[in-house]
């Protein structure tokens, strides 16, 4: 039956009777409450009874105007007589006034002599030790449940048996299961190989004897190795939707705690609960936050937190109890910092390298995320994932959510290409700020610039194909020139390396040739060529005169540089800083003279930069070819958008008001 149909009244005295609703107040807080609804009505009765002063109640005691007068601890309360001559009749008939009994020990007596005769009846009342000691053990009392009920008790469930403070020794893992996730591996793309090696895990776990037949045994322990963002969390949590058994999720930074031995009473802990529940799966994420390298000068000492919490990994993982049902998945961006016993076999068996997604693997993983949203007919992934390169899947979610976003915010019943492509220039880049003010000569510099790259481009064959360039600024950068891989490259060779280096000079030789000045706006441009050049020379053996040598500085080493030492005399340092400028010099050289023999293409480009501000690749040959475009400029789009809007109409002057009764205002004259 549906959740929202309601059920068939049941006739009366068939089935079983329900059982009445039961209150979850307990006696005890039944008890505190009556006190505080007791001490609440004894404060509002107290706040019922108007002050009076000293001077004010003697006067009224000598003429008789109190019917009752009741002496208390610290004060008087009275009520007065009803028809007081000269009293306001609203005025309230019970006070009170405070007296300092130790200042004042005859009040009593000057009190029974001024109201002697006057018919006001005169009481004591001398409250007991209960009633004065009462309100403060309500408010106390009450205050201390309070802190119990809200604080020390759920810090004491949370801890079980050993209370406040055996709860930091407890594991924080979440168990995860089929029904609490809605990934699997249809959710997953761009990591076939991850998938497959995955699947194993699971299939082993579902079914053991089918390993076990020949002899076999699965790994213990499996690591997800691959930059941020490639997926390693998402597939785990692919195997929580996909396998059967439970799924016990903790960080690394969780094991670690400010109290010394924390760390590791909780990885004892976890076991202890995997091990109940085999067959499982453990999985900690960033397991580099525990596991790196032991040793004074890594960690701190033998008796760090963290090194302490890393032993008891390794001993649970591989010591003395051994468990095949049970089976450790970690995940790390640093595989060069752990700990060599960690990744050894018979721990870690298995590393499963997760890489960037491919040519398919981003036209995959756009295809899962564009099917979350409405896309139009136009849309054409393939193409997108050819101008992604070097995206990750955490990239492509964000692209196409900040496709959505745009496509909403303008409206669009579905998100066609135009969207996506600038989505991807705002995660890639940032978004672009055309409300930005750019000084003529600033505009001019920089369309000479970025024309010098699209020309280059165009020009060298093994160079990546142009996809569009633009003069809006974007991010950190005044213009752009955006290029459309044919293909994902896992070979650079050294001519498509000098392509790359004439693309980066092409823009510092544009704006030297035909403005007579260089800017600024080369740094980066600089940075990427001289990266290339000295990956050339330091690591790829490119250079004829260093050699097939590798004479690089890794910088995600364990010891830091000064503790190293070098790696590579003096003489061969001046030879490799002399390769490098070679390298770029040549660059330089070569791109200057394709630039001088075609001054009039890159001339073109930049005028047409400059009406149009973006110029797509065909456009951009077009314009290289020597035609010409016939698409309004931006200048001209605006001076249409400006005859669209209504000319706002003059305000009427503002008449004079007039008074209302008074005739009209004459004139002055």
């Amino acid at each position: 039956m549906p959740m929202w149909q309601k059920p068939p009244n049941k006739p009366p005295g068939k089935g079983p009777v329900p059982a009445p609703p039961r209150f979850g107040r307990n006696l005890m807080a039944w008890i505190v409450f009556a006190g505080l609804a007791v001490l609440l009505m004894s404060v509002l009765l107290q706040s019922s009874r108007e002050p009076m002063d000293v001077n004010t109640f003697w006067v009224h005691a000598r003429n008789g105007d109190f019917k009752t007068l009741v002496i208390k601890s610290d004060r008087v309360e009275g009520e007065m007589k009803p028809d007081i001559p000269g009293r306001d009749k609203n005025a309230p008939t019970k006070i009170y006034m405070t007296v300092n009994f130790d200042a004042e020990q005859n009040f009593g007596k000057e009190l029974r002599e001024a109201i002697a005769g006057k018919g006001t009846r005169l009481t004591n009342e001398k409250p007991s030790w209960l009633q004065q000691i009462l309100p403060y053990l309500l408010l106390y009392g009450g205050l201390f449940l309070l802190v119990w009920f809200l604080l020390f008790r759920r810090i004491g469930q949370a801890g079980s048996a050993g209370g406040f403070l055996g709860s930091f020794g407890r594991s924080r893992h979440r168990v995860l299961t089929k029904e609490h996730t809605n990934v699997t591996f249809n959710d997953v793309a761009g990591i076939e190989e991850a998938k497959d090696e995955v699947a194993e895990i699971i299939e082993f776990l579902k079914n053991p004897r089918k390993f076990q037949r020949l002899g076999g045994r699965i790994p213990r322990g499996v690591l997800l190795i691959g930059e941020p963002g490639c997926g390693k969390t998402l597939l785990a949590k692919a195997i929580a939707g996909e396998a059967d058994v439970p799924f016990f999720s903790i960080s690394g930074s969780d094991f670690v705690e400010m109290f010394v031995g924390v760390g590791a009473s909780r990885v004892r802990d976890l076991f202890r609960q995997a091990k109940d529940s085999a067959p499982c799966i453990i999985f900690l994420d960033e397991i580099d936050a525990v596991g790196r390298r032991r040793g004074a000068g890594f960690n701190g000492g033998g008796h760090d937190e963290r090194e302490q919490t890393l032993n008891a990994i390794l001993v649970e993982m591989d010591g003395f109890e051994t468990n095949d049902q049970v089976i450790v998945i970690a995940a790390t961006n640093r595989m060069d910092v752990l700990d060599p016993a960690l990744t050894r076999p018979g721990r870690f068996d298995r590393q499963v390298q997760v890489p960037l997604p491919d040519l398919q693997g981003r036209y995959e993983i756009l295809k899962i995320y564009a099917a979350k949203v409405e896309c139009g007919p136009g849309v054409d992934l393939r193409r997108l994932a050819r101008g992604t390169p070097m995206f990750s899947g955490a990239d492509l979610a964000a692209l196409v959510n900040e496709a959505a976003i745009a496509a909403t915010m303008a409206n669009k019943d579905a998100i066609d290409q135009a969207d996506l492509e600038e989505a991807r220039d705002r995660v890639r880049w940032g978004r672009a700020r055309k409300s930005r003010v750019v000084d003529e000569q600033e505009k001019e510099i920089t369309a000479y610039h970025e024309a010098g790259h699209a020309l280059v481009q165009l020009l060298v064959p093994e160079a990546d194909p142009l996809h569009k360039v633009s003069i809006i600024p974007r991010g950190p950068m005044g213009g752009a020139t955006f290029s459309l891989p044919v293909k994902d490259r896992y070979l650079y060779t050294r001519k498509y390396c000098n392509a790359l280096l004439a693309v980066s000079f092409g823009g510092r030789l544009a704006e030297e040739i035909f403005c007579g000045d260089i800017s600024s706006g080369a740094q980066s441009d600089i940075a990427q060529a001289t990266e290339i050049a000295k990956k050339m020379v330091l690591d790829w053996g490119m250079s004829d005169k260093v050699g097939p040598i590798n004479y690089s500085n890794d910088d995600r080493h364990i010891l830091p540089l000064d503790l190293r030492g070098k790696e590579y005399s003096d003489s061969t340092a001046q030879l490799i800083d002399a390769e490098v400028k070679a390298i770029i010099d040549a660059a330089q050289q070569a791109t200057r003279q394709l630039v001088e023999s075609h001054r009039d293409a890159l001339q073109r480009l930049a005028e047409a930069l400059l009406k149009y501000e973006t110029l797509s690749a065909d456009e951009a040959r077009r314009i290289v070819a020597g035609e010409t475009l016939e698409r309004p400029s931006v200048g001209e789009l605006l001076e249409k958008e400006r005859a669209k809007a209504p000319e706002p109409k003059e305000a009427a002057p503002p008449r004079p008001e007039k008074a209302p009764g008074v005739g009209p205002i004459p004139e002055p004259g």
